[in-house]
């Protein structure tokens, strides 16, 4: 893997990488490092935050030759076995607002019938250790991060998933043309009613740009 996309909803997530590559004043789009570790060449695209920015920035690079698309970034974990700080693979991620309300009830998308996929998957498929090391896990990407206890219930009775982003499923769903991608985040915190005093922002940050740098610096 030579030719590698680094994709981030936002530069504070890769700050660490940032200035290990060199990209002093990261902009929204695509930015290439003055520093390119070993023998690889490495680009790094900040979106912004959602699912619609990650799907109009990625989609616009779609057709470029990259051996690898990497979507990084933090998350929320539902299970409270995985640890704050801890770096997952999600190698299934859904758009579980997609669908229809009935009543009391959720419709899911594919119960619609309407064609297409509201459901996608990373096709990475490499031996790397450090990322096959990764825990995996599924993951739900919303526009609105959940923070109500109701809301938290049912949407683990409807999905019964590990984490939710805000760009993940439309990261998958923009790299279909691309050699391989995955997703890579840091759990920061625990889905639930919002209190940030327990949240493990840098701690989650640091461990994944740790990994980053780790692996980009790898001779493969």
């Amino acid at each position: 893997m030579k030719h590698i996309l680094i994709v981030s909803a936002t530069p504070f997530e890769i700050q660490p990488l940032l200035d290990y590559l060199e990209i002093k004043n990261p902009v929204l789009g695509m930015n290439l490092p003055l520093k390119q570790p070993s023998n690889k060449e490495i680009n790094v695209l900040i979106t912004g935050v959602g699912m619609v920015n990650t799907a109009l920035m990625v989609g616009r690079y779609s057709l470029t030759p990259f051996d690898l698309a990497l979507n990084v970034g933090v998350c929320g974990s539902f299970d409270k076995l995985l640890e704050l700080g801890e770096l997952v693979n999600i190698t299934n991620d859904v758009l579980s607002e997609m669908g229809a309300e009935d009543g009391e009830d959720f419709i899911t998308y594919d119960k619609l019938k309407l064609g297409s996929t509201h459901q996608f998957t990373s096709n990475f498929n490499s031996s790397n250790t450090h990322i096959n090391s990764l825990k995996k896990v599924k993951g739900i990407t919303v526009n609105t991060i959940h923070g109500n206890e109701l809301s938290i219930q049912k949407i683990k009775n409807i999905y019964n998933r590990d984490i939710e982003s805000m760009e993940g499923a439309a990261f998958f769903a923009g790299c279909s043309a691309t050699k391989q991608f995955l997703q890579i985040r840091a759990i920061s915190n625990y889905v639930e009613k919002r209190d940030k005093s327990k949240w493990k922002m840098e701690l989650a940050i640091n461990n994944l740009n740790d990994f980053l740098i780790q692996f980009l610096s790898e001779n493969n």
